[in-house]
């Protein structure tokens, strides 16, 4: 199933992705995580025995328990056993990053939901020391994009 993103999304996701210090842009479906664009440094694909559907949809929860055993460290575990990929700060796939966003989306969603009934999320950012996340919720999609953060 396809889901075609209006002209003027695509238009804003073009004008943003050209801006400097963007790595990434992304759209998400808001129904079910699914990557539908994206651009920049993560949406080459890694080999193929890693790459995940991009349409399978993702959960609405991220496992706490981060240990060897999780389900989390099994996801990330690959033929050579290696477990650190994710935790050693390497370039994440679109698709990890589409389920983190998805996730922490659905968390703030559920926050807001409990703070104001009926009230919504309509931006969020995320700031670290080397990036910065700006989510936009919209109706149907979610829009991400990643740049770097500037110096202080």
């Amino acid at each position: 199933m396809t889901q075609s993103t209006p002209a003027s999304t695509l238009d804003n996701l073009t004008r943003l992705a050209s801006k400097p210090g963007v790595q990434s842009t992304l759209i998400i479906s808001k129904a079910d995580g699914s990557i539908i664009r994206s651009t920049g440094l993560l949406s080459s694909s890694p080999p193929v025995s890693s790459v995940s559907s991009l349409h399978s949809p993702v959960s609405s929860t991220f496992p706490i328990n981060h240990g060897p055993d999780s389900d989390t460290a099994k996801e990330t575990h690959d033929e050579a056993g290696d477990y650190g990929d994710k935790r050693e700060g390497r370039v994440q796939t679109a698709e990890d990053i589409a389920k983190m966003v998805y996730s922490f989306v659905s968390a703030a969603g559920g926050l807001v939901e409990g703070l104001n009934k009926g009230d919504e999320v309509k931006l969020l950012r995320l700031r670290t020391r080397k990036n910065e996340l700006v989510i936009v919720p919209d109706a149907k999609f979610l829009l991400v994009v990643i740049h770097d953060t500037p110096p202080a």
